[in-house]
């Protein structure tokens, strides 16, 4: 970011910027406040990024359209929630009980209709070059939002600043957006692919293999021996830029008592476990709650690592495969599942006073088609669909944007992809215009969208 010329300052901004100087301010953050010191920005600590691959139906989780005309409403009915005035499907009846401390944004929309396309627009908040589906993962795409923070405002208190788990996605290729791209290595998260749910699980990627000590690890061979599995993991060269310092925060984690603690499942009583749920997805709501208590300011937590298709495992994808039906995927596995933990997660973070400080986000890459296919299934739909906000500077009980009679388009307040992820930037107390510089030394905005102030509470 260039420096800023005092000359241009307005003398009473100058003492409010000095003023906030002496609080303790950062140079970013004086920075930022010479723009305007009237914005409130930066009410969450964290965020847990709650990432639905594959694409769940709007139509049949938090915009359903009872008095649509059969082929578009959905196969379930609608229930009442803790919200006045608003509806969300019958199938998420405990998720209906917390509706008063979220918000819904129900016109989000972009154009891309491919998953992984999408779903590194989603992931990134830019779009990609071409919606294809065979977009690869390359180091000129944009990075994940937690290498972002990691870059910006990383963390400083001996905890990694971002961690994703339990998967790494994929649609054929791998997809894009998980990791820190042009950045470096050095801002990628910590990647954890054990399964929470394991009664086993572990950090491999933390633990000193046998008859190595911490001394011997400070032999750069050692260390890279440790790594170079999460460097496979992402299929990346072992000589991309950063790796060193990669290899640096990870010796610092191997060697942390901190971070052990953080990520030990057992520590927590059965019941607050079988509260989550003794699913993969359950038990990493529940350890991303861990991470966030314990200092970690962006934590990705992958749904599925596939798009989906099948009755029980995967993501959201419900065109109907393998003889199967939307309905039966959705009510055995994807909506039950939904309910464990979504609420679950919301009242433990309540419980812990953890609530107001860290922004929950649950979206998917895109919807589905209000119109059912031959297969009684819904297919990709870009156009319009909802996310939902929790904690962390938004909202309670609230609904922003209305759309249209079908849930197709978006009637009132349309939200686009870039405004949703200058938003969460904005919560998070990242100004969305600080520039990123990327290979070629390009300067990129953070987004290219508005803050939906809207949603602000």
């Amino acid at each position: 970011m260039p420096l800023i010329d005092s000359r241009m300052i307005p003398r009473r901004k100058a003492i409010q910027i000095g003023g906030m100087g002496m609080l303790g301010l950062t140079l970013p953050r004086l920075l930022q406040a010479a723009e305007s010191t009237d914005i409130k920005r930066g009410r969450a600590k964290s965020v847990i990024f709650l990432y639905q691959f594959g694409g769940p139906s709007h139509l049949d989780t938090f915009d359903p359209k009872p008095l649509a005309a059969a082929g578009v409403r959905s196969h379930y009915g609608v229930i009442s929630t803790s919200a006045p005035g608003i509806e969300i499907c019958d199938q998420l009846p405990k998720t209906a009980l917390v509706m008063n401390e979220v918000s819904l944004i129900r016109t989000v929309h972009h154009t891309m209709k491919n998953h992984n396309p999408a779903a590194y627009y989603a992931l990134t908040g830019h779009a990609p070059p071409l919606d294809d589906i065979r977009l690869r993962d390359s180091q000129e795409l944009f990075p994940a939002y937690g290498s972002v923070v990691d870059k910006l405002a990383p963390a400083t208190n001996g905890m990694p600043t971002f961690v994703a788990f339990p998967h790494v996605l994929r649609d054929g290729e791998i997809t894009p957006g998980q990791h820190a791209s042009f950045l470096g290595k050095g801002h990628d998260p910590l990647l954890v692919t054990s399964d929470p749910n394991d009664r086993r699980f572990a950090l491999p990627e933390l633990s000193l293999p046998s008859g190595v000590d911490a001394g011997r690890l400070q032999d750069r061979r050692e260390i890279q021996k440790l790594v170079n599995r999460q460097v496979q993991q992402l299929e990346q060269s072992v000589g991309a830029r950063g790796l060193e310092a990669y290899y640096e925060k990870t010796l610092g984690m191997l060697t942390s008592s901190k971070v052990r603690d953080a990520f030990n499942l057992e520590a927590e009583p059965q019941a607050v476990r079988d509260r989550y749920g003794r699913t993969t997805y359950g038990q990493s709501c529940l350890l991303a709650r861990r991470l966030v208590e314990s200092g970690v300011k962006f934590v990705n937590v992958y749904f599925a690592n596939n798009i989906g298709g099948r009755r029980n495992e995967g993501g959201w994808d419900t065109h109907g495969f393998d003889n199967t039906r939307m309905y039966p995927i959705l009510s055995e596995y994807q909506l039950p599942l939904t309910d464990q933990t979504l609420p679950t997660l919301i009242n433990d973070l309540k419980e812990r006073g953890l609530f107001e400080e860290t922004l929950i986000v649950w979206m998917g890459e895109f919807g589905r088609t209000p119109r059912l296919n031959d297969n009684i299934s819904r297919d990709h739909w870009p156009q319009c669909y909802t996310v939902m906000l929790a904690g962390g500077g938004v909202k309670r009980g609230f609904v922003y944007g209305t759309s249209d009679k079908q849930g197709a388009y978006p009637d009132k307040d349309p939200v686009q992809l870039d405004d949703l992820i200058a938003t969460i930037f904005d919560l998070i107390g990242i100004d969305p215009q600080t520039e990123l510089r990327d290979k070629l030394n390009r300067p990129i905005p953070v987004s290219a969208g508005r803050v939906v102030s809207g949603v602000m509470a």
